[in-house]
């Protein structure tokens, strides 16, 4: 059976993208050029806020002091579970050392970058967990400057709760800049602020766009697009869940994509019918997004088994992909291409996006087919070391010869000959890399 579209989308996740490339890049340049004068210029017109740009002692303990304890005792238990799974996720990273063959040591070393920034969005939501996910992580890996970026309201400053998640979490710096400008100053080390040699955290197409920019002069977590979450859910699934988790999904903004993948038509028709009143008594804000994310982003796809409701899953390749259906473990060994899975009806999305422990910064736009996401591996480089003695490094430099001599590079083989000239004087060795045949 060919899968059949009882809901297609009318857009996808691209069609409304703007050229923002040129206006980042003029951004980035100025302030790149201008340093943190042009960088207030833009924290100015953007932002409209006047206050500290990096946030003193005094100030971080009086946001902190505006959390309820209710909240903070709820962001603690947040912060408890990111910290204990990435510190399992750490704990799968071992320096190691082999004997390549005998004399020639080869080995492994994980070591954290120097400098982390982390942005934590702060515009239509305070996304505290943005904070969580960032500045926990980062620390866990060992990262010895964290840097948490968030857009300060007007008049207001950064939103108290994500100034107090960035405190607990380990973060050395709180620096009170939106969009570009805070992913510059960031980057470029203003303010006082170390440079930046790692760039993580969502954002909107601006601080997407210019973390792609600055790429390669920094790391960044992944290339970001809208959010994107997929349900997979079969005759078993409750359809008020499935309804309500679609919803739940498609108010991040109006080009989040959410689809539904079913083999059984009552179901979908039945979420059809519920999600656009469950999206009719979101508030004003939460309604317009999901409204718009659903009437032109989102699918539902009717399939013949679910074998090509996984192939289905797999193409799409979801940022979350969740699971509704029977024989759970079937699933999670047949599915292949997600950023985060959620397995039955007692997990959704949003634990994970708010508390769970797993880490919310996912691949977006099909990017779940070759990386997954934000882990404390980003903030962690694998370098390799190696050391020989006399008669292991004769074999090595023999077959490095005759290879480089091969490939035309010279300048290679003699540094290969001449350790076999000093090491081995009394020998002779066929370096040409032919047949004396």
């Amino acid at each position: 059976m060919t899968v059949e579209y009882l809901k297609k989308a009318t857009k996808t996740s691209t069609s409304d993208a703007s050229d923002v490339t040129k206006i980042v890049q003029g951004i980035l340049n100025d302030i790149e050029t201008g340093g943190e004068d042009a960088c207030l210029k833009f924290r100015d017109q953007f932002d409209q806020y006047d206050g500290s740009v990096v946030l003193t002692d005094e100030e971080i303990q009086a946001a902190c002091d505006q959390v309820p304890e209710k909240l903070k005792r709820d962001i603690q238990f947040a912060h408890a579970n990111v910290k204990r799974f990435a510190e399992a996720q750490k704990s799968t990273i071992v320096d190691t050392e082999i004997e390549v063959i005998p004399g020639l040591i080869a080995g492994q070393k994980a070591i954290p970058c120097n400098a982390a920034g982390c942005y934590a969005p702060g515009g239509r939501y305070a996304h505290i967990a943005s904070a969580l996910m960032t500045v926990t992580t980062a620390k866990v890996a060992g990262c010895k400057n964290i840097v948490a970026c968030s857009p300060p309201r007007a008049g207001v400053g950064i939103h108290p709760a994500i100034v107090y998640t960035a405190h607990i979490c380990g973060a050395d710096h709180i620096v009170a800049l939106g969009g570009v400008q805070g992913i510059a100053a960031m980057a470029f080390g203003l303010f006082g602020l170390p440079k930046a040699d790692i760039l993580v955290g969502p954002g909107n197409q601006f601080v997407a766009e210019a973390k792609r920019i600055l790429f390669g002069r920094v790391g960044i977590d992944m290339f970001a697009g809208p959010t994107d979450s997929l349900i997979l859910a079969d005759a078993s699934a409750d359809p008020e869940l499935v309804a309500a988790d679609l919803v739940g999904q498609a108010e991040h903004g109006y080009n989040s994509p959410v689809w539904l993948v079913t083999d059984h038509e009552p179901l979908a028709r039945k979420v059809m019918e519920l999600v656009p009143a469950y999206i009719s008594t979101l508030p004003e804000l939460n309604r317009d997004n999901a409204t718009k994310a659903w009437d032109d982003y989102a699918e539902v796809i009717l399939c013949a088994d679910r074998e090509e409701m996984a192939t289905t899953s797999d193409s799409y390749a979801p940022e979350h992909l969740t699971v509704q259906a029977d024989d759970l473990d079937w699933w999670l060994e047949r599915l292949t291409c997600y950023g985060s899975l959620f397995l039955g009806n007692e997990t959704t999305v949003a634990f994970g996006d708010k508390a769970s422990g797993p880490n919310h910064v996912l691949p977006t736009s099909g990017a779940a087919k070759y990386t997954g996401g934000l882990s404390v591996h980003k903030y962690m480089k694998l370098v390799t070391w190696q050391r020989s003695n006399k008669d292991a490094m004769k074999s090595v430099a023999e077959a490095t010869a005759r290879i480089s001599r091969l490939e035309g590079m010279e300048a290679h083989a003699r540094s290969a000959d001449i350790r076999l000239q000093k090491f081995f004087p009394e020998e002779t060795f066929d370096l040409t890399g032919t047949d004396n045949a």
